[in-house]
């Protein structure tokens, strides 16, 4: 993977945030492509309980300052950006004040999901394709992990799809074990129409459960990485039927190879 540019956008990374296996392979697989000679940049949100001071986290005044809009209201988005030690990784942060502010990931003290997670998700796919637009930098692939990223895909193939930047790069979604249950709120599919994107592409979004969100980001990717030992049979079945290059469950020894392969012969190839 020498040279090739790989954009990983995360829900969750470690160290910044507890171990678990989105933030896990988040991390193992970046810093296997960086060990590769692979060019590679990792974007996450800047939830409130990163601890800034620890992480050495700190802003980027020239790529800050613009607003994106999100459901007709102009949200600021802020760049942090912190190395992962030893790593010579550099790893992005997506802020903004109303919507990572809170001292949580995903959900309040009585683990209730936050109300505005759909809109977190689309200020952080809108946030980070606005700023590699700021560093003119050109991925080769954008491997979305985690489903607070799972937006990406949709706007990379709708509102973004006329962007020059992006006219070869390939998007890869990996796909985990369910991480949360109900759904995000009622609106979201509204909230992404108001972007342009017609309903038909994002009719899942209609009722946006973890699986209903997955199968929209698999619809929008150009391959899919099947991250956990199980997933849902519906999204098993989903996946097989999207008739996409997709890479099955590697376990931890065999992944490097299993991943570069992917990447090289049926994504890039």
């Amino acid at each position: 993977m020498e040279d090739k540019r790989i954009l990983y956008v995360s829900s969750e990374v470690v160290p910044y945030l507890a171990e678990n296996e989105v933030s896990l392979m988040s991390y193992d697989v970046p810093k296997m492509i960086n060990d590769q000679g692979g060019q590679i940049r990792i974007f996450m949100p800047r939830y409130g309980n990163i601890n800034e001071r620890r992480h050495q986290l700190h802003e980027v005044i020239r790529l800050s300052g613009m607003n994106l809009v999100v459901n007709d209201v102009d949200m600021p988005l802020i760049i942090k950006v912190a190395s992962i030690p030893k790593e010579r990784i550099q790893v992005y942060f997506i802020d903004n004040d109303e919507y990572f502010k809170r001292k949580a990931t995903f959900t309040d003290e009585e683990g209730i999901m936050f109300p505005d997670n759909d809109e977190r998700a689309i200020f952080f796919a809108k946030g980070v394709v606005e700023t590699v637009k700021k560093l003119n930098w050109v991925p080769d692939i954008i491997h979305v992990q985690g489903w607070m990223a799972a937006m990406l895909p949709i706007y990379m193939k709708h509102y973004y799809k006329d962007e020059a930047l992006f006219a070869d790069t390939k998007i890869v979604t990996s796909v985990f074990n369910q991480s949360f249950d109900g759904s995000l709120d009622a609106e979201m599919g509204k909230k992404v129409q108001f972007d342009g994107i017609p309903q038909s592409a994002i009719a899942e979004l209609d009722n946006p459960t973890f699986e209903n969100i997955m199968m929209a980001s698999i619809n929008h990717s150009d391959g899919i990485v099947i991250a956990s030992e199980s997933i849902s049979s519906n999204l098993t079945k989903f996946i097989d039927a999207s008739k996409k290059p997709f890479l099955p469950f590697a376990q931890k020894d065999t992944f490097s190879e299993a991943y570069t392969e992917f990447y090289k012969n049926q994504i890039l190839g």
